[in-house]
């Protein structure tokens, strides 16, 4: 292990860290996580770090919820109503409405289910635009789609370069389906451009906003989008296996079918009626019954984040990362790493991410060392920042540990080198 007295002769003073965080008016947020102190997690745009109200809350579930409250607890405690209550809670951070978010599923299903409804709203058009660079399962589900449901329609993958999605687009696209922020670089697509040549094209358009919601501004209505899925793990802070949501705008709710129908999209579920008269609100897109255990602490995560100016969290989001690149390449010059994210941080998500031809032992020698990031095949080590609870000293701590395990070649040790399941 790296000796902490060994990062003290940096070039860049811990102090100018110190006094960032001092100044910080955000400062306060991360007392409301539980990270262990010993721990420097910048992965939190795989998974985010716990709230520390959601043990009390899921406790309160179990007992007296579940235990003594029993199935009176559906109507009581409002669990049955939770998918749309908690979407109407997220609404705002997204730029969407009450009654336009819903929070169900997982978001490959989720993405199914408006992108089968897309498509049949633009009957007769001959393909779907996506990206090459998309998160893998993005990519999943519409060829699947396609090739079960639609065999005459034809993806294309543009590359990754806006111009390059939008050379794609024309009046044979039905459907424009893309992430807002890319899960491999951070670098963040120009909604407003691409929504409106979709438009403009007659075609609608669906954004994956996994990277984005938490991270970075989202304002759905104002671009004019039609649809959006996300997940609530990563910046929302909601624990494994917490539900996605959904995004339908007002105005295609009435024309856009669910294909995954289920009781609980039915006008009236306990009505038991077994023809289906699906709801005319965003409800249509509820399926089965809601994992109740699973949304609790998505309520929690939106408390936090109702207590402050999302553009107080962009600004220290830009902050910290625009800090760590700053040290990693101050300090690592001539290490094998190449930033791969954006310079500009008006065009950077809340992440950095760098190649290194031994990307997967750089990563596992850091984890090893305290500095939690991720790996992405084939050789990009990412670092996750969020505002709500990373602090610049965690940021000049990590650099300067990255720093030591390329300059004494730490990462060559074979135990590093050993793959495991999880990246």
């Amino acid at each position: 292990m790296i000796n902490p007295g060994e990062l003290k002769n940096k070039v860049f003073d811990k102090e100018v860290a110190l006094q960032k965080d001092k100044t910080d008016p955000t400062s306060y947020l991360t007392s409301m996580f539980e990270l262990p102190s010993d721990i420097i997690y910048l992965c939190g745009n795989s998974l985010g770090a716990m709230p520390k109200t959601v043990p009390q809350k899921m406790s309160e579930a179990l007992n007296p919820g579940w235990s003594s409250g029993l199935i009176t607890s559906w109507n009581n405690l409002g669990w049955h109503r939770l998918p749309l209550t908690l979407g109407d809670r997220l609404a705002p951070l997204m730029g969407a409405e009450c009654g336009e978010v819903i929070v169900a599923d997982s978001v490959s299903v989720n993405l199914f289910k408006v992108l089968i409804a897309a498509i049949k709203m633009r009957p007769g058009r001959k393909n779907v635009v996506s990206e090459a660079s998309n998160f893998p399962s993005d990519v999943h589900v519409i060829k699947g789609a396609l090739q079960n449901f639609f065999p005459d329609m034809e993806l294309k993958l543009g590359e990754e370069s806006d111009q390059d999605i939008l050379n794609y687009i024309d009046e044979n696209t039905a459907v424009v389906c893309l992430t807002h922020v890319n899960y491999k670089t951070g670098r963040i697509r120009n909604m407003q451009k691409i929504t409106n040549a979709a438009h403009e094209a007659g075609a609608l358009i669906i954004w994956d906003l996994c990277h984005s919601l938490g991270a970075v501004p989202v304002d759905l209505n104002a671009h004019n989008v039609d649809f959006a899925v996300g997940c609530t793990y990563k910046y929302l802070n909601s624990g494994h296996g917490s539900p996605a949501y959904m995004f339908v705008a007002e105005r295609n709710i009435q024309d856009a079918p669910n294909s995954l129908s289920g009781w609980h999209g039915q006008m009236k579920p306990f009505d038991f009626d077994i023809s289906f008269t699906e709801s005319d609100t965003i409800e249509k897109f509820r399926s089965g019954s809601p994992p109740l255990l699973a949304h609790l602490p998505i309520e929690e995560s939106i408390k936090i984040y109702e207590t402050i100016e999302f553009s107080e969290l962009r600004k220290k989001s830009q902050g910290l990362t625009q800090y760590f690149i700053e040290l990693v390449e101050g300090q690592c010059k001539g290490m094998g790493l190449e930033l791969i994210s954006p310079r500009n941080a008006e065009e950077r998500g809340s992440q950095v991410s760098f190649t290194h031809q031994d990307g997967y032992p750089v990563m596992s020698a850091l984890i090893d060392h305290k500095v939690i990031g991720d790996f992405r095949a084939p050789n990009i080590i990412r670092f996750g920042f969020s505002a709500l609870y990373n602090t610049y000293e965690d940021v000049w701590k990590a650099a300067n540990i990255l720093s030591n395990i390329l300059k004494k070649e730490i990462w060559k040790e074979a135990k590093y080198s050993v793959r495991k399941e999880v990246t």
